[in-house]
């Protein structure tokens, strides 16, 4: 039975728009705004999942690509998913693996289809497609998972242009890949420091009608005011009625 991934809101900010609401997921709900602690490999470092419970935190985050290296996807579902291994029963998110993936430059290679690449632990030759990584996704058992997508290079507009040609095709795929109905797939915006390239994007994804959309390519080097541009070239195009998760974002 699909769970119904529904966004209330109870108030806007009348200056900035920012929404303060609750996301509803089968592991309960998550107030926004949110910050959440990064549980990279299953475990925020040096914090109990207690300790956490006790901070007020809402939301971890998992890693597809450390978590499928090690221990395994196959693994983690096989203890009861990425909540019964980590010991944390409220809601989590894994990301799709593709900004590790992507920022291997020496070791990988970029096709219409995926991509292939090295593992940094022991050099190990992987295959990540938008099939493969939400079926390790799936594997995990996050409450919401992350399309897979390119974060390009911010700057060089001919090939952000050109990785929008991958990254929207790859998002169609997500959505034809997922199999799981207790899982919220989020897309994510591209489109580097370019803002028609940016609104051309979140048009593309809010086709797909998804339950949320994360802001990609951004807490990559850029400056806060240029930061601060591309979420005012996309506050007034992406859906009210939709979660945002501003990825990478390390300060809140």
């Amino acid at each position: 039975m699909a769970f119904d991934f529904s966004f209330e809101i109870d108030a806007v900010d009348s200056g900035s728009g920012g929404r303060n609401g609750r996301f509803l997921t089968p592991h309960g709900s998550i107030e926004t705004p949110v910050f959440a602690p990064v549980g990279t490999q299953a475990t925020v470092k040096a914090m109990r999942p207690s300790d956490l419970q006790a901070m007020g935190a809402d939301l971890i985050l998992g890693n597809t690509y450390h978590l499928y290296l090690r221990p395994g996807d196959e693994i983690v579902a096989a203890m009861g998913g990425l909540h019964n291994f980590m010991g944390w029963h409220g809601p989590i998110l894994t990301d799709s693996g593709g900004f590790q993936v992507f920022s291997l430059s020496d070791t990988r290679k970029i096709d219409a289809d995926g991509v292939t690449f090295k593992s940094h632990l022991d050099g190990s030759e992987h295959r990540f497609t938008p099939e493969k990584s939400i079926a390790i996704q799936e594997n995990l058992g996050a409450d919401i998972i992350m399309m897979f997508d390119e974060c390009p290079p911010p700057n060089d507009r001919a090939y952000v242009e050109k990785s929008l040609t991958r990254t929207h095709p790859w998002a169609k795929r997500c959505v034809a890949a997922k199999i799981r109905p207790d899982q919220a797939l989020f897309g994510i915006v591209q489109g580097g420091k370019f803002q028609d390239l940016r609104v051309a994007s979140a048009q593309f994804l809010m086709e797909l009608d998804l339950p949320g959309y994360a802001i990609g390519g951004l807490a990559v080097g850029e400056t806060k005011s240029e930061m601060y541009q591309v979420l005012d070239w996309l506050d007034p195009v992406l859906p009210q009625d939709k979660p945002r998760y501003l990825m990478g974002v390390g300060a809140p």
